[in-house]
């Protein structure tokens, strides 16, 4: 499900960018400010913790729907450098399946993931179809995780991991864009307890949103 949503939003670049024919000029400016609202779809990816019987991949990290605003500066009409920032996220956290039974709660993760991202735009007309590469830096601010009667987790403070994007750019005029964008980020962090590595959580999310956009000093 989530590789053919983005499958179908790369699809929907590449077709718009061939079909893009000279017309209407995007109004390039240096920067563009974005409000999106986010959709965070973790992978949920572990490794098995065979002491408490829980098998491969069967740490659960809850997806939700957030707030971000992003800074877009433009070198030229083509290339750009983009920087994703929002409110720490918490997330819930269960294992599916334990020794201790199915779907065991172990309790909230709270994570402030900025990323920085390089932009191609395929075209400069009105819709600007883009794809993008960078970087992803996770703080895991505060967490929560405890496993009745065994202990408390801890986990590791910092993921840093590459991230890759696209999406389309619309312009409505007056200096407004609306933008629909995917990204993908490679967020991973061992658990361990009582200083005892147990698993390896890669949480790796799909990040779809959908915004408005503001130009600052476009002509």
């Amino acid at each position: 499900m989530r590789k053919s949503r983005i499958g179908v939003l790369l699809a929907v670049a590449a077709a718009l960018a061939s079909a893009s024919a000279p017309g209407l000029a995007f109004d390039l400016a240096k920067v563009t400010a974005r409000v999106r609202a986010i959709r965070i779809d973790p992978a949920d990816k572990s490794d098995p913790i065979a002491a408490l019987a829980v098998p491969q991949d069967a740490i659960d990290v809850s997806n939700k729907w957030a707030p971000d605003i992003d800074f877009e500066y433009a070198f030229t009409d083509r290339f750009a450098v983009e920087l994703l920032l929002t409110i720490p996220q918490k997330h819930s956290v269960i294992a599916r399946e334990t020794a201790l039974g199915p779907n065991v709660r172990l309790g909230t993760v709270t994570h402030l993931p900025p990323t920085l991202t390089g932009k191609y735009y395929f075209a400069t007309g009105s819709v600007r179809p883009y794809l993008g590469a960078g970087i992803n830096l996770t703080w895991f601010t505060q967490d929560r995780l405890a496993v009745a009667g065994v202990g408390s987790l801890d986990i590791d403070n910092l993921s840093v991991g590459p991230a890759l994007q696209a999406g389309v750019d619309f312009d409505l005029g007056n200096r407004w864009s609306i933008s629909i964008d995917v990204k993908k980020a490679w967020i991973s962090t061992d658990v361990s307890l009582g200083g005892t590595k147990l698993t390896t959580v890669d949480v790796d999310p799909y990040i779809l949103g959908i915004g408005a956009g503001y130009r600052f000093g476009a002509n």
